[in-house]
């Protein structure tokens, strides 16, 4: 059974040539760890929600960029660390391979947060 289209692939439809393979990997990348994830816009970029938003991406002139910064787990973020930009977003340069298992990575990560009971604090 073929799957529907989405706001995602409409997104991804529209975007540069070159930007178009490293978003369906993405994509395809998600779907598969998170396949319950809502598909959205959001900020004017697709993004994957469960309970929260587990990733934004958007195609940029020359690279990929990935949101939210990565944090929460510090080898993660080490080996992400060619590809951090000054806010701790990922910039994937086009026509560069994509670092999916980090990217798979990230995105367990944020399922984990998203599923953990939220803490609450005292007053």
């Amino acid at each position: 059974m073929a799957r529907a289209k989405t706001v995602i692939d409409a997104y991804v439809a529209g975007c540069a040539v070159e930007a178009r393979k490293p978003l369906k990997e993405i994509c395809a990348m998600v779907r598969r760890v998170a396949p319950d994830a809502e598909e959205i816009m959001s900020y004017r970029m697709p993004a994957f929600r469960q309970g929260r938003i587990l990733i934004n991406f958007a195609a940029f002139k020359a690279h990929i960029g990935v949101f939210p910064p990565v944090r929460g787990d510090a080898k993660l973020e080490r080996a992400l660390k060619p590809w951090m930009g000054p806010k701790g977003n990922l910039q994937l340069p086009l026509g560069e391979p994509l670092p999916l298992d980090l990217l798979e990575r990230l995105v367990t990560l944020r399922l984990a947060a998203a599923a953990a009971p939220k803490r609450t604090t005292k007053r």
